[in-house]
């Protein structure tokens, strides 16, 4: 435990709580996080979710110009349905790349945990670009892995790391909540147009 992780985990927080209230703010404060992870992660050799942070900050990038773009009159983001077709492509596509990245990070690498370190780099990439899409489904995905997460952080001694995945667990189950209350609302507001 550091300064360091303590600030990596400040800054993770209120980016991802501003992420469930809808804000464009999510997005700078986001790219911190993830510059700050990186490092994190390179020192103590989780490669995948190393260059996680550096996928992260791409999807933050697309994400940021899709949320504004995304944004309704009164300036709050408007969400959009996953299909069902969707949902499937990136669930399969998470499966795909985890099994790719374990196998390389095993191969190539002096990877800690390659296999679950791939697993959860990949669908957290898939939930994080299904977070730039504005879809409310995002949050299941966090949810699950972001509780995995928390057990390979206390298992890698990142005590306050594993603590914010574990924080960020109760704010996925709120974002989730709050985007489906929001959601519903939309729905009624069109229905009665």
């Amino acid at each position: 435990m550091s300064v360091f992780e303590l600030v990596a985990v400040l800054v993770s927080v209120l980016a991802i709580w501003l992420t469930a209230r809808r804000s464009l703010w999510c997005w700078p404060l986001g790219l911190v996080a993830c510059a700050m992870y990186f490092k994190l992660f390179l020192d103590v050799r989780l490669y995948a979710d190393m260059v996680l942070q550096l996928l992260f900050g791409l999807s933050i990038l697309y994400g940021w110009f899709a949320w504004r773009r995304g944004a309704a009159a009164d300036g709050e983001v408007t969400m959009r349905r996953l299909s069902r077709r969707e949902a499937a492509a990136g669930l399969a596509a998470g499966a795909i790349a985890a099994g790719a990245i374990g196998w390389l990070m095993q191969r190539y690498t002096d990877a800690a945990l390659p296999w679950l370190d791939a697993a959860l780099s990949s669908f957290s990439l898939v939930a994080q670009i299904w977070t730039a899409r504005r879809y409310p489904a995002n949050w299941l995905l966090w949810i699950s892995v972001d509780t995995v997460y928390v057990g390979m952080f206390l298992f890698k001694s990142l005590w306050l790391t594993a603590g914010l995945y574990a924080a960020m667990t109760v704010l996925a189950v709120l974002g989730f909540v709050r985007w489906r209350q929001a959601a519903r609302t939309e729905r009624a507001a069109t229905e009665l147009a």
